[in-house]
């Protein structure tokens, strides 16, 4: 999940959320601060700005023939298998807020052999697409990925520093899928109430140690940093296996961008920053280093996966994440689930022409992607992957396929989008 659950590295790493405030000072003294109660799940704790939605044909989107639907059928069909599945098992689902999105995803389920041409009907056929006229922030996509990092299941040699577990009085105030627009996502249980939890500062000075909630331990504090501003990482042990972890809860304070403050503070260049400079920077003398991760006091827990889930990163919707097709978004503007075309402009790392228009499924949410163009490319695993993710902050336009009533197909005549050879 991109942290961020969620949630581009450089960018959220200089932007931050846009609510964020930087640290006036280190946290390593802070206190706990009461709270005065939960938010209300799912209820973000920011205006949002209102959206008007404008129908348009598919002839209208630039690039729409030429992209490879058939990719993204197959990343939205695993939306699908898990909404489809959640609402049989349970009757509702919280991600899910509209029934025509399900009675698309039931279409889809139906395509057993999908080609490109199915792909490209079936879209056609149960969607609509729709420009945005909104008054928030101007559309910005960047990316983000799944390291992977050297480490141990046991303390030693050079691996000193732990990768936690969820803390058993961790409480989740809103839903983890809305809480990208929550001013508070998680506390503490107390006796006396809910409490924030402890900050990074108090956590690295030792708040968790003793309570066997270490799930790893990596050499590198900077390592496990970055991996918590992604959400996911792999963690090749010493044995030769690689295991997959993911992110399972924060300490709820906000996000806070590292970048941002070390320009503020005349500590590097605004066009000096990049994720090898800060990498590089916080590296060169670990005591700094620690100081300055200190300032974002958001704190990332994370669990192993195994079994079918270990088989590629989860996104939000405990989805494995398609690379180049998933996309994290803000939840308080668009369901996740929905497939969004993205209109991007001067990305000549992804393609050689700079022009990049793409159909992706929104699967993820992250706590610096706020807006109603606002989105987070996943990339994929790796190195690769890595430099791709480190170097995309553009701009963009999203074009929202909101998914057509039964009626409206029916009323169409069309024939169903299974049918199509």
């Amino acid at each position: 999940m991109a942290q961020s659950g969620g949630r581009a590295l450089l960018a959220r790493l200089v932007f931050g959320q846009t609510t964020a405030t930087l640290a006036a000072a280190l946290l390593a003294t802070s206190t706990l601060a009461e709270v005065k109660g939960p938010p209300k799940a799912g209820k973000s704790q920011s205006v949002k700005p209102a959206i008007t939605y404008s129908p348009m044909s598919f002839a209208q989107l630039s690039g729409w023939e030429g992209d490879d639907h058939l990719a993204a059928f197959k990343a939205f069909s695993k939306s699908c298998a898990r909404l489809v599945g959640a609402r049989e098992r349970t009757g509702s689902d919280k991600a899910l807020t509209s029934e025509a999105l399900l009675s698309a995803c039931g279409e889809a389920l139906k395509i057993a052999r999908p080609n490109k041409a199915s792909a490209r009907v079936f879209f056609e056929h149960n969607f609509t697409p729709n420009a945005l006229a909104h008054a928030g922030p101007e559309g910005l996509v960047t990316g983000y990925y799944e390291p992977l990092l050297e480490g141990s299941r046991t303390e030693q040699g050079a691996f000193r520093t732990p990768v936690y577990k969820r803390p058993p009085d961790l409480l989740t105030l809103v839903e983890e899928t809305q809480r990208a627009g929550a001013a508070v996502s998680h506390g503490r249980k107390t006796e006396s109430g809910v409490e924030a939890y402890a900050t990074r500062a108090q956590i690295d000075q030792g708040y968790l140690k003793g309570r066997n909630l270490e799930l790893l331990f990596v050499a590198d504090p900077v390592d496990v940093f970055f991996m918590q501003i992604q959400g996911s990482g792999r963690v090749k042990l010493t044995d030769g296996s690689i295991v997959r972890v993911h992110y399972d809860g924060k300490n709820g304070h906000p996000y806070t961008s590292i970048g941002r403050y070390l320009i503020e503070k005349g500590l590097l260049a605004a066009d000096k920053v990049s994720m090898g400079a800060l990498s590089k920077w916080l590296r060169a003398d670990p005591e700094r280093g620690r100081q300055v991760m200190w300032q974002n006091a958001s704190y990332v827990f994370f669990r192993e996966l195994k079994g079918d889930d270990a088989k590629g990163p989860l996104g939000a919707m405990n989805t494995i994440l398609t690379p180049g097709r998933s996309i994290a978004i803000d939840p308080a503007h668009h369901a996740l689930g929905v497939p969004i075309w993205v209109d991007g402009s001067g990305m000549t790392h992804v393609h050689k022409g700079g022009t990049f228009h793409r159909l992706m499924v929104a699967q993820d949410v992250g706590s610096a992607i706020k807006g109603p163009e606002r989105g987070d490319i996943f990339f994929g695993s790796g190195e690769a992957a890595g430099r791709l993710a480190g170097v995309t902050k553009h701009p963009c336009k999203f074009y929202v396929l909101l998914p057509n009533e039964p009626a409206v197909r029916a009323a169409r005549g069309e024939a169903p989008a299974g049918k199509a050879q």
